[in-house]
């Protein structure tokens, strides 16, 4: 059975999403316990929302999500 696995990515929006990107800054790993699922590097999320950089809902949502994991 395959363990599915994602990574968070910097992209260039013109560029084709399966291309290189810029910078991983985290992962997601849905088959995994709750509080091992999600792992972003909010300092990079941030510097790269600060220079003009849009999340994806999901990716905004994984960010919500281990932000209130992380505040408990």
């Amino acid at each position: 059975q395959t363990r599915h696995y994602y990574r968070v990515v910097v992209q260039e929006s013109h560029k084709p999403s399966d291309g290189r990107c810029i910078e991983v800054i985290g992962t997601f790993m849905p088959v995994e316990a709750d509080d091992r699922q999600v792992y972003i590097d909010m300092e990079r999320a941030k510097y790269w929302i600060s220079v003009g950089a849009q999340p994806t809902e999901i990716v905004e949502s994984l960010m919500n999500r281990q932000s209130k994991k992380e505040s408990k």
